[in-house]
């Protein structure tokens, strides 16, 4: 049975990972302090802990394979002499570059969504598994 106390924590293990916005690395530090803190409390806890840490560093590691294909078409239409803010004629380059950064924002605010979506189940005693998550922490 799963009480209050362990659906609460959970669920703050989830909300922990926007402490982001408020120091460097927090969506790591918050969730791994709780998990680590409280995984032997219950399965439901290592369970949660487990999918929220999960999800964090497979979206770093999506935001780095995104930068690494981004960078360099910025770096091309900066070497291409900086024609790509001629309004007669766009580098096709930016419109790549502009598309990739719209799939980060897009990206950010699945993210934000999942994360939320991941909190209210917890709260509700259910189970979440984040899509797209590589479980790295099994």
């Amino acid at each position: 049975m799963i009480d209050k106390n362990q659906k609460n924590i959970a669920t703050f293990i989830h909300l922990s990972t926007f402490s982001r916005f408020f120091f460097p690395l927090g969506n790591f530090i918050g969730p791994i302090v709780l998990w680590v803190a409280n995984k032997d409390k219950s399965d439901f806890i290592d369970a949660h802990g487990k999918q929220a840490l999960n999800f964090q560093i497979s979206i770093l590691l999506y935001a780095i394979v995104l930068g690494m294909i981004t960078i360099p078409f910025f770096i091309f239409n900066l070497l291409d002499g900086f024609q790509f803010i001629s309004l007669t004629k766009p580098s096709p380059l930016l419109y790549i570059s502009g598309g990739l950064g719209f799939v980060a924002v897009v990206g950010f605010i699945l993210e934000l969504v999942f994360i939320v979506k991941a909190s209210l189940a917890a709260k509700e005693g259910l189970y979440y598994h984040y899509p797209l998550t590589i479980n790295f922490i099994k």
